[in-house]
C-alpha cells in the first residue's frame, strides 16, 4: 500500500465525515442563532434556553437525514472492502 492510496483513504473519510455532519450542524447552527436572536430581542439572557430546541432539532434532523448519512457511510465501507485486495498488494 502506498502512500498516495493511504492519503486518497483518508482524504475520502475526512469529506464523508464532513459531508454526513453537516446538515446536522447546519440545523443546529440555525436554531441557536435563531434563539439568540430572539433573546437579543426579548432581553432573555438564560444560557440554558437554547439547548433543549438544539437537541430536539437535532434529534429530528437526524430523524429526517439519518438514512442519507447510514448511505453514505455503508457506500464508503463498501468501496473500502471492495477494492480491499487492490490495497494490500
Amino acid at each position: 500500500m502506498t502512500e498516495g492510496q493511504v492519503l486518497d483513504i483518508v482524504r475520502e473519510a475526512l469529506y464523508n465525515v464532513i459531508i454526513c455532519s453537516a446538515p446536522v450542524l447546519l440545523i443546529s447552527l440555525i436554531v441557536g442563532l435563531v434563539i439568540s436572536i430572539f433573546q437579543t430581542v426579548t432581553s432573555i439572557q438564560e444560557q440554558t434556553l437554547t439547548f433543549v430546541p438544539k437537541i430536539l432539532s437535532v434529534f429530528i434532523g437526524i430523524i429526517v437525514f439519518g438514512s442519507w448519512i447510514a448511505n453514505n457511510l455503508t457506500g464508503f465501507m463498501t468501496d473500502l472492502w471492495t477494492n480491499f485486495s487492490l490495497y494490500l498488494g
